[in-house]
Protein backbone atom coordinates (compact mmCIF):
# COMPACT_ATOMS: atom_id res chain seq x y z
CA UNK A 1 0.00 0.00 0.00
CA UNK A 2 1.47 3.32 -1.29
CA UNK A 3 -0.21 5.78 1.45
CA UNK A 4 2.48 8.94 1.71
CA UNK A 5 3.95 9.22 -2.27
CA UNK A 6 5.48 12.60 -2.45
CA UNK A 7 5.88 14.88 0.10
CA UNK A 8 3.86 17.94 -0.15
CA UNK A 9 6.97 20.48 -0.21
CA UNK A 10 8.51 18.62 -2.80
CA UNK A 11 8.56 20.96 -5.37
CA UNK A 12 12.33 21.02 -6.53
CA UNK A 13 11.28 19.01 -10.44
CA UNK A 14 14.20 19.60 -12.79
CA UNK A 15 13.93 17.84 -15.92
CA UNK A 16 15.75 17.94 -19.55
CA UNK A 17 13.16 17.48 -22.15
CA UNK A 18 9.31 16.88 -22.27
CA UNK A 19 9.26 14.21 -24.58
CA UNK A 20 12.03 11.31 -24.59
CA UNK A 21 12.89 11.53 -28.37
CA UNK A 22 16.16 12.90 -28.07
CA UNK A 23 17.13 10.64 -25.29
CA UNK A 24 16.69 7.35 -27.82
CA UNK A 25 17.68 9.41 -30.42
CA UNK A 26 21.42 8.69 -28.82
CA UNK A 27 23.46 6.71 -30.28
CA UNK A 28 24.06 4.62 -27.20
CA UNK A 29 20.56 4.62 -25.83
CA UNK A 30 19.37 0.84 -26.60
CA UNK A 31 22.42 -0.27 -25.05
CA UNK A 32 22.51 1.60 -22.00
CA UNK A 33 18.75 0.49 -21.76
CA UNK A 34 20.01 -2.91 -21.83
CA UNK A 35 22.38 -3.04 -19.49
CA UNK A 36 25.35 -1.39 -20.48
CA UNK A 37 27.10 0.88 -18.22
CA UNK A 38 29.67 1.90 -20.23
CA UNK A 39 26.46 2.77 -23.08
CA UNK A 40 24.66 4.55 -20.28
CA UNK A 41 27.88 6.86 -19.12
CA UNK A 42 28.48 8.25 -22.92
CA UNK A 43 24.82 8.96 -23.05
CA UNK A 44 25.03 11.01 -19.75
CA UNK A 45 27.97 12.79 -20.12
CA UNK A 46 26.84 13.70 -23.77
CA UNK A 47 23.12 14.38 -22.79
CA UNK A 48 23.17 15.71 -18.95
CA UNK A 49 26.70 17.18 -18.05
CA UNK A 50 25.61 20.78 -18.62
CA UNK A 51 22.41 20.42 -17.06
CA UNK A 52 23.58 18.87 -14.09
CA UNK A 53 25.84 21.50 -13.54
CA UNK A 54 23.55 24.15 -14.01
CA UNK A 55 21.71 22.57 -10.54
CA UNK A 56 24.94 22.95 -8.35
CA UNK A 57 23.65 26.59 -7.16
CA UNK A 58 19.56 25.70 -6.67
CA UNK A 59 20.41 21.92 -4.37
CA UNK A 60 22.12 21.76 -1.21
CA UNK A 61 25.26 20.16 -1.23
CA UNK A 62 25.48 16.67 0.88
CA UNK A 63 21.86 14.99 -0.75
CA UNK A 64 22.34 11.96 -0.99
CA UNK A 65 21.35 11.14 -4.92
CA UNK A 66 19.25 7.37 -5.18
CA UNK A 67 17.57 5.98 -8.36
CA UNK A 68 15.32 2.86 -9.10
CA UNK A 69 17.39 0.26 -10.19
CA UNK A 70 14.47 -0.61 -12.90
CA UNK A 71 15.09 -4.00 -14.42
CA UNK A 72 13.22 -4.18 -17.93
CA UNK A 73 12.24 -7.22 -20.49
CA UNK A 74 15.04 -6.38 -22.61
CA UNK A 75 17.23 -6.19 -19.36
CA UNK A 76 18.97 -4.03 -16.53
CA UNK A 77 18.08 0.33 -17.63
CA UNK A 78 21.57 1.33 -16.66
CA UNK A 79 21.01 5.03 -17.67
CA UNK A 80 19.36 5.94 -13.85
CA UNK A 81 22.07 4.73 -11.80
CA UNK A 82 24.70 5.97 -13.87
CA UNK A 83 22.65 9.48 -13.58
CA UNK A 84 22.69 9.27 -10.02
CA UNK A 85 26.81 8.68 -9.86
CA UNK A 86 26.99 11.88 -11.83
CA UNK A 87 24.80 13.85 -9.42
CA UNK A 88 26.79 12.68 -6.55
CA UNK A 89 29.96 13.88 -8.18
CA UNK A 90 28.47 16.91 -9.46
CA UNK A 91 26.54 18.43 -7.15
CA UNK A 92 28.93 17.30 -4.07
CA UNK A 93 26.24 15.10 -2.54
CA UNK A 94 26.62 11.25 -1.86
CA UNK A 95 25.48 8.08 -3.93
CA UNK A 96 22.96 5.30 -2.41
CA UNK A 97 23.86 2.06 -3.82
CA UNK A 98 21.71 -0.39 -1.22
CA UNK A 99 18.14 0.56 -2.22
CA UNK A 100 17.51 -1.60 -4.77
CA UNK A 101 14.55 -2.22 -6.83
CA UNK A 102 13.28 -6.19 -5.90
CA UNK A 103 10.65 -6.64 -8.23
CA UNK A 104 10.31 -6.34 -12.18
CA UNK A 105 7.71 -4.13 -13.40
CA UNK A 106 8.45 -4.12 -17.32
CA UNK A 107 7.22 -0.76 -17.65
CA UNK A 108 8.31 -0.20 -20.73
CA UNK A 109 5.35 -0.14 -23.16
CA UNK A 110 2.65 -0.65 -20.58
CA UNK A 111 -0.14 2.24 -20.57
CA UNK A 112 -1.42 3.86 -17.36
CA UNK A 113 -3.63 1.22 -15.85
CA UNK A 114 -0.53 -1.37 -16.64
CA UNK A 115 1.85 1.08 -14.71
CA UNK A 116 -0.60 1.17 -11.68
CA UNK A 117 -1.26 -2.16 -11.33
CA UNK A 118 2.34 -3.73 -11.10
CA UNK A 119 3.93 -1.37 -9.62
CA UNK A 120 7.53 -1.54 -7.76
CA UNK A 121 8.83 -2.67 -4.58
CA UNK A 122 12.10 -1.72 -2.70
CA UNK A 123 14.36 -2.89 0.17
CA UNK A 124 17.43 -1.28 2.10
CA UNK A 125 18.51 0.71 4.63
CA UNK A 126 17.15 4.19 4.71
CA UNK A 127 18.77 6.40 7.31
CA UNK A 128 16.49 8.42 9.23
CA UNK A 129 16.54 12.46 8.51
CA UNK A 130 18.90 11.62 5.70
CA UNK A 131 18.09 13.91 2.52
CA UNK A 132 16.93 12.28 -0.40
CA UNK A 133 17.23 13.42 -4.51
CA UNK A 134 14.73 10.78 -6.26
CA UNK A 135 16.68 10.08 -9.79
CA UNK A 136 15.21 8.60 -13.14
CA UNK A 137 16.06 8.81 -16.52
CA UNK A 138 12.15 9.30 -17.84
CA UNK A 139 8.56 9.32 -15.96
CA UNK A 140 5.41 9.23 -17.62
CA UNK A 141 3.05 8.74 -14.69
CA UNK A 142 5.31 9.33 -12.05
CA UNK A 143 4.62 5.65 -10.01
CA UNK A 144 7.71 4.25 -9.95
CA UNK A 145 9.51 7.40 -8.34
CA UNK A 146 6.49 7.82 -5.91
CA UNK A 147 6.83 4.41 -4.80
CA UNK A 148 10.55 4.87 -3.70
CA UNK A 149 9.62 8.45 -1.82
CA UNK A 150 6.95 6.01 -0.03
CA UNK A 151 9.53 3.59 0.76
CA UNK A 152 12.04 6.43 2.21
CA UNK A 153 9.19 8.63 4.00
CA UNK A 154 8.09 5.98 6.18
CA UNK A 155 11.72 4.52 6.81
CA UNK A 156 11.98 8.15 8.18
CA UNK A 157 13.76 9.74 4.96
CA UNK A 158 13.44 12.96 3.82
CA UNK A 159 12.40 13.43 0.20
CA UNK A 160 13.89 17.38 -1.07
CA UNK A 161 14.28 16.88 -5.34
CA UNK A 162 13.89 14.96 -8.08
CA UNK A 163 16.16 14.99 -11.43
CA UNK A 164 15.12 13.53 -14.70
CA UNK A 165 16.15 13.27 -17.58
CA UNK A 166 12.57 12.98 -19.36
CA UNK A 167 9.49 14.23 -17.54
CA UNK A 168 7.12 13.04 -20.45
CA UNK A 169 3.92 12.90 -18.14
CA UNK A 170 0.89 15.28 -19.38
CA UNK A 171 0.99 16.93 -15.64
CA UNK A 172 5.14 17.95 -15.34
CA UNK A 173 4.08 18.37 -11.45
CA UNK A 174 4.35 15.19 -9.42
CA UNK A 175 2.08 16.49 -6.76
CA UNK A 176 -1.15 16.04 -7.67
CA UNK A 177 -3.48 19.14 -6.92
CA UNK A 178 -6.09 19.32 -3.94
CA UNK A 179 -8.81 19.50 -5.94
CA UNK A 180 -8.46 16.30 -7.86
CA UNK A 181 -7.62 14.79 -4.24
CA UNK A 182 -10.84 15.29 -2.67
CA UNK A 183 -13.05 14.81 -6.25
CA UNK A 184 -11.35 11.06 -6.05
CA UNK A 185 -12.56 10.98 -2.35
CA UNK A 186 -15.80 12.30 -2.57
CA UNK A 187 -16.81 10.17 -5.46
CA UNK A 188 -15.25 6.73 -4.15
CA UNK A 189 -14.54 7.05 -0.45
CA UNK A 190 -12.33 4.03 0.75
CA UNK A 191 -13.29 2.10 -1.98
CA UNK A 192 -11.02 3.47 -4.57
CA UNK A 193 -7.72 2.91 -2.12
CA UNK A 194 -8.95 -0.46 -1.44
CA UNK A 195 -9.10 -1.85 -5.35
CA UNK A 196 -6.03 0.20 -6.53
CA UNK A 197 -3.99 0.11 -2.89
CA UNK A 198 -2.99 3.97 -3.17
CA UNK A 199 -4.37 6.52 -0.24
CA UNK A 200 -5.70 8.98 -2.65
CA UNK A 201 -3.19 11.62 -1.38
CA UNK A 202 -0.06 9.55 -2.25
CA UNK A 203 -1.13 9.41 -5.93
CA UNK A 204 0.85 11.30 -8.66
CA UNK A 205 -0.75 14.12 -10.40
CA UNK A 206 -0.93 12.08 -13.50
CA UNK A 207 -2.37 8.89 -11.38
CA UNK A 208 -5.17 11.36 -10.18
CA UNK A 209 -5.47 12.95 -13.71
CA UNK A 210 -6.04 9.49 -15.25
CA UNK A 211 -8.33 8.28 -12.60
CA UNK A 212 -10.88 11.08 -12.70
CA UNK A 213 -11.80 10.13 -16.33
CA UNK A 214 -13.46 7.24 -15.24
CA UNK A 215 -17.13 7.16 -14.40
CA UNK A 216 -17.44 4.51 -12.01
CA UNK A 217 -14.98 1.97 -9.21
CA UNK A 218 -16.59 -0.97 -11.16
CA UNK A 219 -15.12 0.70 -14.56
CA UNK A 220 -11.85 0.79 -12.73
CA UNK A 221 -12.34 -2.44 -11.68
CA UNK A 222 -12.93 -3.57 -15.06
CA UNK A 223 -9.95 -1.56 -16.61
CA UNK A 224 -8.17 -3.28 -13.67
CA UNK A 225 -8.17 -6.94 -15.05
CA UNK A 226 -8.20 -5.99 -18.78
CA UNK A 227 -4.48 -4.28 -17.79
CA UNK A 228 -3.27 -7.29 -16.17
CA UNK A 229 -4.17 -9.41 -19.15
CA UNK A 230 -2.55 -7.08 -21.38
CA UNK A 231 0.73 -7.21 -19.72
CA UNK A 232 0.40 -11.15 -19.60
CA UNK A 233 0.01 -10.85 -23.59
CA UNK A 234 2.91 -8.26 -23.87
CA UNK A 235 5.42 -10.57 -21.74
CA UNK A 236 4.94 -13.32 -23.01
CA UNK A 237 5.17 -11.58 -26.33
CA UNK A 238 8.56 -11.01 -25.31
CA UNK A 239 9.34 -14.66 -23.81
CA UNK A 240 8.51 -13.74 -20.61
CA UNK A 241 6.68 -15.71 -18.52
Amino acid sequence: MRRLGFPATLNQVYWIWPQDGFLKAHPQYRDAKAGSQVAALDLVCDLALPFLRSLAGKLSPRLCFVAPHAREASGDNAIPQVLAVACSILLRGQLEEEIVQTTRVYHTGADAMERLAYRPLFSGPVIRNRRYVLVDDVTNLGGTLAELSDFLRTRGGLVEASILLVNAGRSKELIPCLKKVKLLKDRYGKNLQDQIHVAPEALTANEAHYLIGFRSLEEIRNRILKARKETDLRLRSKGIT
